[in-house]
Order: structure tokens, then sequence, then C-alpha cells
């Protein structure tokens, strides 16, 4: 999937390990209600626009639904260089390619979807950046390449 996606493997990892807190589950729901599950914590409404729905996805093995991810990754195959950029993917598309300190938002300009993302301002500064939110991603990251929990392969 990753070589299909010419996307770095640990990126994608990384980036499931954070939106299911480390469980992997693809039957995780949000803690804060959005209706989001799985594996990337898919919305209601990108599932349908998928094909199918947050249910469906919710059933399925994490194998299943891993072709669902590449599903919605395909569009972005490509352009996925960075740890950043495979979580902006996820999170908040318009910001792939964007320079680290890309603002994705600030409470002053979308109030609301900063309110839902304020775990993100790492700096307290009112606004949440690129890099801020990739942040949390990198320690996954660094947590998933420790050497025991790196396959091996025997």
């Amino acid at each position: 999937m990753a070589a299909a996606l010419d996307v770095d493997p640990d990126y994608l990892m990384a980036c499931i390990a954070f939106e299911t807190g480390e469980t992997f589950r693809p039957d995780i729901r949000n803690a804060a209600g959005s209706g989001a599950v799985g594996l990337i914590q898919f919305m209601p409404a990108t599932a349908r626009g998928l094909g199918t729905s947050a249910e469906a996805l919710a059933r399925m093995s994490a194998v299943e639904q891993l072709d669902w991810v590449r599903m919605y990754l395909k569009p972005y195959a490509g352009r996925l260089h960075t740890l950043s950029d495979v979580y902006m993917a996820i999170l908040w598309p318009k910001a792939i390619g964007k320079p680290e300190d890309y603002v994705l938002w600030s409470k002053g300009n979308r109030p609301t979807t900063y309110r839902q993302n304020s775990g993100l301002d790492v700096n307290g500064d009112h606004d949440i950046t690129k890099a801020e939110a990739a942040g949390l991603i990198q320690a996954k990251l660094a947590r998933g390449r420790l050497p025991g929990n790196i396959w091996s392969g025997s």
C-alpha cells in the first residue's frame, strides 16, 4: 500500500498510531463525538464519499480497512513526501505541500475549528500550524522506531 502511494510506511504507521491512540483498532471512535471512526478517523461524510459508511468501516478488520485508507489517500499519491504532509492528508489536505509554519486554524479566523483542535496549539499562541499538528505525529514515529518496536521479520 505504501509503495502504491509513494509514501514512507513508517509515516502511515505513525499517523494511524496517533489517530487510534496507539490501539490500531479499526472500530475506534472519536472521543469528541464527531462520528469519526477507524484507522485514520474517517468522518461519516468522508466514508459516504468513498462509497461506504462509518458503521461499515467500524465492522471491518484493520486489514480490510487499510483498503479504504488507500482509497482515501490515493488522490494525494506522490505528494506525501514528509510526515507532516501525510498527516495533513488526513487532517487538513489544503496544507499538503505548504511550509511547516503554515497556519491551519487560528482562534480569530476559525474559532470553531480552532476550539475542536486546540490541543494541537502547542505554544498557546491561538494559531495551529502544520508543524505543531505534525509534532504529535513525530512523537509516534519516534516511538515506533524504537528498537523494541521494529519488526525484524523473524
